[in-house]
């Protein structure tokens, strides 16, 4: 049965007064998402310290976060950011045995390149993957350079420049043919179309609550592979990565069985509140519900920015873009700031404006936007 998308979308009060199409950037807030973060600070004010609670709020992020992936709760660590687990995963790695190279895409986020090259110091050898003519990264690209070397390929789901969606399952279907683990940063992708770890194939994957996830920022979670868990040992660590968090043994390091080895100190307690609230209208929306809405919406999106003669770089075909559409302009900073003063919510990254779709976006929402970048054009379009 199709959602009620009208009703859905008066959960969020932003949109009653702005074309909130940012977020790839930030979620809109949703009432139920302020009243979690206002129920922390009640607590505080009434309780002080609640620390029973608190911990049953990070164990219920982790629960719905694996629900989202189609991963069972003990492989999910949940972190400070997807940089912190990104580090915890590259702590535990062995880059001396053979295997020392880590692919990454020129489609990366600073994060998922900046942190493996962080790793050569340790032995680590880094290859990115360069674009195709067209701006795209076909897979043959990746076929020419995962070899039996290759220890892991690290690859965003979305790219954050220009929306473009890389073909997951073709990279996994190379990569553990030549023996190599793939890692997954699906931020882009997460809660706006559907991220199921298990059909993918992926070893690896982290992400943020703050973008489709519908959270906020200070919170984020790393899925590990269960067979994989055992054989690695963060040496990122903490007192809540331990086996008996409450021993508060000081001894040794004595890693917990699960993903939660991978995690560190003191959870994010008021960002879990936020968090959890998010994640349960993700699940209670579903993820394959909101990725059609989405792909209609991004659809429509291109269909009329064709139109007006001003095309995105977004790749038309669905199997290659995810929840963005970007299109490039002359000054993306100041058309950003045009199309603020219009109230309309974007983002821009390098020379593109980014439009970023949820399920609680409607036809309204596109149309203003396409007009808005109608009535821009002339100014802004990149060609002479």
């Amino acid at each position: 049965m199709t959602p009620d998308f009208a009703a859905l979308r008066r959960r969020f009060p932003v949109l009653a007064h702005k074309v909130y199409l940012n977020s790839g950037s930030y979620c809109a807030l949703a009432e139920s998402v302020r009243a979690a973060i206002n129920a922390y600070l009640d607590d505080r004010l009434l309780l002080g310290a609640n620390w029973d609670v608190w911990v049953t709020k990070n164990e219920a992020v982790r629960t719905a976060m694996a629900a989202v992936l189609g991963a069972a709760p003990d492989e999910i660590a949940v972190t400070a950011s997807a940089s912190a687990g990104l580090n915890a995963l590259a702590s535990a790695l062995d880059f001396t045995h053979g295997r020392d190279k880590v692919i990454v895409s020129d489609f990366e986020f600073p994060t998922n390149a900046q942190i493996w090259h962080a790793q050569e110091r340790r032995g680590a050898r880094v290859v990115h993957v360069p674009r195709a003519a067209d701006g795209y990264i076909p897979l043959e690209n990746f076929e020419q350079l995962i070899d039996s070397e290759t220890l892991l390929v690290a690859v965003t789901h979305v790219c954050f420049r220009n929306g473009a969606m890389l073909d997951i399952p073709g990279i996994v279907r190379l990569a553990h043919a030549k023996g190599a683990r793939v890692l997954l940063d699906c931020y882009q992708a997460v809660g706006g179309m559907t991220v199921d770890v298990g059909k993918l194939g992926v070893d690896f994957a982290v992400g943020g609550m703050l973008k489709y996830l519908l959270g906020t920022a200070g919170i984020g979670f790393l899925y590990v592979r269960a067979e994989l868990i055992p054989g690695l040992t963060p040496s990122n660590s903490g007192w809540f990565a331990q086996e008996r968090i409450t021993d508060m043994d000081i001894t040794g390091n004595r890693p917990s069985p699960t993903a939660r080895r991978f995690e560190a100190g003191t959870p994010p307690v008021v960002n879990c509140y936020a968090a959890e609230a998010g994640l349960k209208i993700i699940l209670e929306v579903g993820t394959e519900v909101i990725e059609t809405r989405v792909r209609a919406l991004t659809r429509r999106c291109m269909d009329g920015l064709e139109e007006i003669g001003w095309a995105a770089v977004t790749p038309r075909q669905e199997e290659r873009r995810g929840p963005m559409v970007a299109v490039a302009s002359r000054d993306p900073a100041r058309l950003f700031a045009r199309l603020t003063q219009q109230d309309i919510v974007t983002s821009f990254r390098d020379a593109n404006i980014r439009a970023t779709v949820h399920f609680y976006n409607s036809e309204d929402d596109i149309d203003a936007f396409v007009a808005a970048m109608q009535s821009a054009r002339a100014e802004f379009h990149p060609a002479p």
